[in-house]
Formats: structure tokens, sequence, C-alpha cells
């Protein structure tokens, strides 16, 4: 009795026989499990017999793979592989048109399977394939089964591809050139030249001589998409395999028929969805294309070289007008010139050329920057003047964004970086733009400039800035705006509080997918955090707070203060000369006892609120005021908070005093940090680690501070 392992429950069937239920011995020969099986249906020469899948993928079982067998398969008992390739071979070959057909369909569906193509290339059965094309009398049905049946041969990599005759190259070329022809036969001779091209060079060459560019364009203009698709995919395998200089007479005959509006026009636009291999071969295309950008993104600035430094000098003249240079001494020309590119924003001002020896991006950079400033002189010369002109810190510099941004953008248009295999991320405004780097640089440099002035941004704020200037930019791209207009309009609407709201959105949603353990914890710490904050906000009200009381006569706003009894029962308040830390309770002689509070008023609910005209610093008093009313709610007291934050604790305060939630924003963004803080302590891994009791003791004070640096010193 074999080990139960290696046995494997299965059925077989066979057709007009009932299936027989049998345990596959793995242990024991094929050749005698079928023989088993044959002699269950009494059947003669088992040797001609072989067990397949009967579903999916109806692959040949061979002792190489009858240990993928598993329980619960369902095989079939078939011709074997090398009786079937006989029939076959004998069928394409016989007189009857309608044989030949039927056998190179089978031949055609079964050639997947790489047991039976062995046996029927022993046969020399592609020749025979090779030779039909060759002869090319066959009507249209029967040679696009020859081809079918050819592909799937080739596939399995038992022959090579430069075996094959010029003749069969030329014949199949001329399959893809002649304009009225079988849309399969097009199809599968467009991909068996793909194949060709990638096998080798000399075949490259030979299918690059036999079929024009021209052609291939004419076939992305076609209805059949699988054409289409087959076309775009030989056009990507010619430019890959291309050489350098190959390679730049391809794109130069493409840009000069305009390839991008080709594809734009007859596959992008007009089909509205592409599938899975066509975006493939449309990001292969995009990235083939973009990359001939890298040599300039790795080639700092030669400071020798006179074009790239009169290029350099060219953005500083554009950006200001400046008096004849001619008539200046050398050395007042040089501080006239350091001075200016210190205001465009290059921080080695004396040599400019520093700034862009930084590879990635190099003299993209530069060429970015003179392209903004020569398409859009008016957008660079505003944009240059309003922050050089700037004293109040937040001068956004134009050169040091514009090299970032470079960089930026050849890091999202993944330019460099060799096409993935299975990559799919196309642009479909890349086809439908000339010059797509430059154009979005020009977008997105004016876009950088707007989010600075919206983020009230400074020096040390720059990477943050670049932060969402880049999320601007991906969030925009992943939307597949097909126009720069379109990509013009939902970058600029997509601003920094726009995404602000799309971060919190996107990390509620994050947590609202957590583990079900850890929503869990979450809910069961929020009540006591919640209890935490109230006792903050009690606190502070015990504490106490300064406000100030508005005048309508133009003079200085009088002050009062105002705290809660240690007891949380009364609140005291009371005017005060000058401001003070905490004046004692007792010198507080007003007072308001909790109980007799009824209702809390916020913003233009409030009694001293009401009567206030519209405008800015009004609005601003209206964001901070408040009232409670009191007794049989004929009396108010009212508030104007100094600050934000005291407005959100004194009303959340008043309102856990009331017995109701607090609402507040503060509340809000505190119990957020306080429940994330504790969740990521609960779930450390502690174990085996001691935790003390008490908090280690407060180190002593060094003997001296000789160790502090005297930056004094140093300035002089």
């Amino acid at each position: 009795m074999p080990p139960q392992k290696d046995i494997v429950k299965i059925a077989i069937q066979m057709p007009g026989a009932y299936p027989q239920l049998i345990d596959l011995d793995q242990k024991k020969p094929l050749s005698a499990v079928i023989k088993e099986v044959c002699d269950g249906w009494n059947l003669s020469g088992p040797d001609g017999y072989a067990l397949q899948y009967a579903d999916g993928i109806q692959t040949y079982i061979t002792e190489s793979n009858r240990l993928d067998i598993k329980n619960g398969s369902i095989l079939r008992l078939t011709k074997a592989p090398g009786r079937y390739a006989e029939e076959l071979f004998r069928g394409i070959q016989n007189s009857d048109s309608g044989v030949r057909c039927d056998s190179l369909k089978q031949l055609a569906a079964v050639s997947t399977d790489v047991t039976f193509a062995q046996e029927f290339i022993s046969r020399d059965g592609h020749s025979l394939l090779v030779q039909i094309v060759e002869n090319s009398n066959e009507a249209p049905i029967i040679m696009a089964h020859t081809l079918k049946g050819f592909m799937e041969l080739m596939d399995h990599g038992i022959v090579s591809w430069e075996n094959l005759s010029t003749v069969f190259i030329r014949k199949i070329a001329g399959f893809v050139n002649v304009k009225v022809m079988d849309a399969s036969i097009q199809q599968l001779s467009l991909a068996i030249l793909e194949n060709m091209v990638q096998s080798s060079t000399s075949l490259f060459l030979l299918v690059k001589q036999e079929v024009t560019l021209e052609r291939l364009i004419g076939h992305l203009q076609v209805l059949n998409q699988q054409i289409q698709t087959k076309a775009m995919a030989l056009l990507i395998a010619l430019l890959q395999s291309a050489s350098d200089m190959e390679k730049k007479e391809m794109f130069d005959f493409l840009v000069k028929i305009n390839l991008r509006q080709y594809i734009y026009k007859n596959i992008i636009h007009s089909s509205g969805a592409v599938g899975d291999e066509m975006a493939h071969y449309l990001y292969v295309l995009q990235s083939v294309t973009l990359n001939l950008l890298e040599p300039k993104m790795r080639m700092p600035l030669d400071s020798y070289n006179q074009e790239q430094r009169e290029v350099l000098h060219s953005l500083r003249q554009a950006a200001f007008e400046t008096e004849s240079e001619g008539s200046l001494s050398h050395e007042r020309r040089r501080s006239l010139c350091a001075k200016e590119f210190k205001k465009l924003g290059f921080s080695n001002n004396s040599n400019p050329g520093l700034d862009l020896n930084r590879t990635p991006p190099g003299l993209l950079a530069l060429e970015t920057m003179s392209y903004f400033s020569s398409r859009y002189p008016d957008a660079y010369s505003r944009f240059v003047l309003e922050n050089s002109s700037r004293e109040d810190k937040h001068e956004c510099p134009f050169a040091r964004s514009s090299i970032q941004l470079t960089l930026i953008l050849c890091e999202i248009l993944r330019i460099g970086e060799p096409p993935s295999e299975t990559g799919q991320d196309y642009h479909p405004i890349f086809f439908a733009q000339d010059r797509l780097l430059e154009e979005l640089f020009c977008i997105c440099i004016q876009l950088l400039n707007k989010t600075w002035k919206e983020m009230r941004a400074t020096q040390e704020d720059f990477d943050k800035v670049m932060q969402v200037v880049r999320e601007q930019i991906t969030r925009t791209l992943s939307s597949k705006p097909t126009s720069l207009e379109l990509f013009k309009n939902k970058v600029n609407a997509l601003n920094y509080s726009e995404i602000l709201k799309l971060r919190q959105t996107e990390r509620l949603h994050q947590e609202e997918t957590l583990a079900p353990p850890v929503l869990e914890l979450k809910e069961q710490l929020k009540p006591e955090l919640l209890e935490l904050i109230r006792q903050q906000r009690l606190n502070r009200m015990c504490h106490g707070t300064l406000f100030r009381k508005i005048s309508s006569r133009r003079r200085q706003d009088k002050l009062w203060y105002c705290r809660l009894s240690p007891n949380h029962k009364v609140l005291h308040y009371g005017d005060v000369d000058e401001e003070t830390d905490a004046p004692p309770i007792e010198t507080l002689q007003e007072k308001i006892p909790v109980a007799d509070i009824k209702a809390l008023l916020t913003g233009k609910d409030c009694p001293h609120m009401k009567e206030k005209s519209s405008g800015k610093q009004n609005k601003e008093v209206l964001d901070l005021a408040f009232s409670i009313t009191y007794d049989v709610e004929e009396y108010t007291l009212n508030f104007i908070a100094s600050s934000r934050t005291d407005f959100c604790l004194w009303t959340d305060g008043l309102n856990v005093l009331l017995g109701r939630d607090m609402t507040s924003e503060c509340m809000r963004s505190e119990l957020e940090i306080l429940l994330s803080m504790e969740i990521k302590l609960r779930l450390l891994d502690l174990e085996n680690i001691p935790i003390p009791d008490a908090a280690p003791p407060v180190p002593k004070p060094p003997s001296n501070y000789n160790f502090c640096y005297d930056f004094s010193q140093a300035e002089q």
C-alpha cells in the first residue's frame, strides 16, 4: 500500500464512455497508469493514448508535470502527442482543402502544448507551414490557421527565428504591406514580424527594410483595434531594437509626420478606452520618447561653453531692464550680475552655473527655464519681479524652485528609467501635446508660485511647498487629463486647502480600514481620552484667562479676567487695569453660579455681535466671540477670546459644565493625536522589557557651560 501522500484521487473522461474514478499512484509509471485506464474501457494499443487536462489549458500529462495534478482533477484520455502530430502532419498535406483547413485549425489549437509541439517539430512540421506561406496559394482562412499554428509552435523556442528563409520573411512583410488583406492574416503577420525584430539584429534590419514606417502608421488609423495594437507593438520593437543613430532617424521621421497626433486621434480619442496590451505599448512609446531627454538631464552646465553661458545670462537679461552693461567696468558689471542672479533665486549668485551642476536635472533645468522665459515672457517677468521685490522673507526663489520642479517632473514622468515589462501608466496628454515636459513646467512653475503664497511660505518651508506641488501634479495626472488646458484647470483648482482636505479624508478612510481589533481598541480608549481633555479644559478655566472688551470709541480696549472656582461651581470675573498672569480669585468681585448658566452662544448669535458691521476685522472678532446666558435668560456675559485656542478651550469647558459634548476643532485634533499616540504605545512589543514605576532621575547640571558655541565670535 503506497503512502497516502502519493495517492491523488482523480476522474478520467473519454467521449462516449462513463468516467473512471481512480486513485492515481504518483510512484507508478505513467505508462502503467494509462494501460490500466485503457483496460478499464477495453481499449487496445495503450501506447497510442495519453492523459490531458479536461478543463482550462488542456495540457498533456507527462512524467515531468504529473506532480502538479491535484485531488479532484478531471483528466481526459486522448490521442498520444506523437500519434496526433502524425495525423495532423498528414492531414495538412491532404489534397482536399477541407481536410487541410480542419487539420491546420486543430494544429493551431493544440500547438500551445509544448509536448505536442516537440512531436510536430520533430517531424519537420514547422517547415511544412513555412512552405505553405512561401507558396501563398491557399485560401485566406487556411493561411490564417497556418500563421496561427506557426506562431504557437515558434513561441516554445524550439526552433530559432534566424533559421527562417528570406523568402518567408518577405512573404510575411508582404501581407502587412498590402492595403486590402484579411484582418486575421495581417494581425498574425504583424505579430510574427515583431518576434523576428526582437530575436536578432539581422532580422531587425531585414524587417525594417521590408516594412516601412509609413505603412505601420497607416495600420494605426484602421478601425480594427487588434491590428492597431499589433502595429504599435511592431513599431515599439523597431524603436527599441534600433541603434542610437537609427533611433534618431526614426524619431525624426515620427516627429515629421506628427505620430503623437495620429495616436491621439485614431487610438486614444476615438476609442475612448484602450486595452491593456495597447496601454502597455503607449506607455513604452512615451517612455522611449521622453528618455531622449536623459542626456541633458545627466549633463551639468559647462562653464566654458559659450552657448550655455549665453542662455544663462539671457534669463537674467529677460527679467531685469539693466543699464547698458558695455559701459560699465568689469567689477561693476560683475557686481550687477551677481545681484540680479541673486534676485533670480540662484544660490551661487557669483557663479550660478554651480546650481546647475546637480544631475539630474542638469542642463534640462536650464532648458525648461529658458523655454518659460521665451514662450511666456510676461508670466516669467511677473514671477521674478514679484518675488525679487518682496522684503518680508516670503519671496519664492525662481531658479531654485525651477531646478527642483524640473527634477520632480523628471521623476513623475520617469525620464531616465527603462520602461517596465508590465507598465501601463501612460499619459494621454503626452500624445496631445508636443514638448510635454517644457509645457508642464510652464504651468507648474506658476502653480508653485501660487501655492507658495497660499502657504505663506518662507525659505525654511521650501521642501514642504515642493512636496505639496508634487502632490498637486501627481493627483492631477492620475485623473488622465487629455489636454494641456484641462490639466491646467484641474491642477490650479487643486489648491493647498483642497490638498489638506484630501489628506484628511484619506487618513480617515485609512483608519476605517484598520483591522477590527485596532478599531475596537480605539473605541475603548476614546472615553478615557475625552475625559482627560475635559479635565484639561476645566483646569484651564480654573487658572483663568484675560479677555478684552470692544469699545465703539477709538481708544485702547478694556481688559477683564474670568476664572472658574476650584470646585467648578462658580465663575468669578472682574475688570483689571493691566495684563496680569493670574489675579487672585478674591479680587474678582463679580460671580455667576454655574447652576444658573442656561445656554452658550457663539458667533453672530451673541448679543454683542448682532449690531457689528461686516468687514474683515469684524469677521475675525466674530470667530472669537461667545456668550453665556444665566438666571432666566435675562442676563448675558459676553466674551471675545484673544485667540482661537482660548475660544476652543472656553467653549469646550462651558459645554462640559453644561453637561454637553465638546465640539471644537481643537478637541478633535487633540483627541486624534492622543488616540494615535496611545494606540502606537499599546501596540508596541514590550515583551521582557521592564517598565519602571517612577520616572528616571533628572541628571545634575554640568559644572560649567563652556561647551556652548559663541556665535558672536564667529560673526566677528
